[in-house]
């Protein structure tokens, strides 16, 4: 009777200890409905506390269907440091989602405000991997991307004020020329005198 308790106790002990995290399944469905951002957020919990490198797998795979090729090639890129035994094709795959990431950068090149939309390619329907019970060691977080602000253009140069202007003076110059020549023909300038009358003469 004994012998059959500590088999039950065992029994349930291991089933126990093999029954994944609520949390990592909820975080698989998201992924699975597309809810990318909060699979992406239980999965960085997950990674936090457990350290495992399979998170980072997972991590990379919810920034590569957001459309965020800087911190999905960094998280598929720590994994491929971190994880151990991985097989020749498993690591060819994560070389293609790095690839992947790495057109989607240069297909943004010279665009303006780029931003954050779902990868076509990149989003594929590869599943999420399952975190086995084993940890491992951890890694820094990805660092945020800094957007410089946009370099306001070069207003023109004011020019000269107006009585600076050649073009200005010369019609100064012009009008007063106009204006002497018509007074000039008009008499304005010619002294007339009277003549004394001689004396004794009856002037009119």
């Amino acid at each position: 009777m004994a012998l059959v308790v500590c088999v039950l106790v065992a029994v349930f002990a291991a089933r126990a200890m093999g029954a994944p995290d609520p949390r990592e399944l909820k975080a698989r469905e998201d992924f699975a409905g597309g809810r990318y951002q909060e699979a992406l957020d239980l999965f960085a919990r997950l990674y936090a506390e457990s350290l495992h490198p399979n998170y980072l797998r997972n991590i990379g795979r919810c920034y590569q269907n957001l459309g965020q090729p800087d911190r999905a090639i960094n998280s598929f890129r720590d994994y491929l440091h971190k994880a151990k035994d991985l097989s020749p094709d498993e690591h060819q795959e994560i070389e293609g989602y790095i690839k992947e990431m790495e057109d989607l950068k240069r297909q943004r090149e010279g665009t303006p405000a780029a931003a954050d939309h779902p990868a076509g390619s990149a989003a594929s329907a590869a599943p999420v991997v399952p975190l086995p019970a084993s940890g491992a060691s951890g890694s820094e977080a990805a660092p945020e991307t800094i957007v410089s602000a946009p370099v306001p253009a070069p207003q023109p140069a004011e020019g000269p004020p107006v009585y600076e202007r050649w073009w200005f003076w010369a019609l100064i110059g012009g009008a007063v020329a106009i204006g002497i020549g018509a007074a000039a023909a008009a008499g304005v300038f010619t002294k007339t005198q009277d003549a004394s009358c001689p004396t004794g003469v009856n002037c009119q």
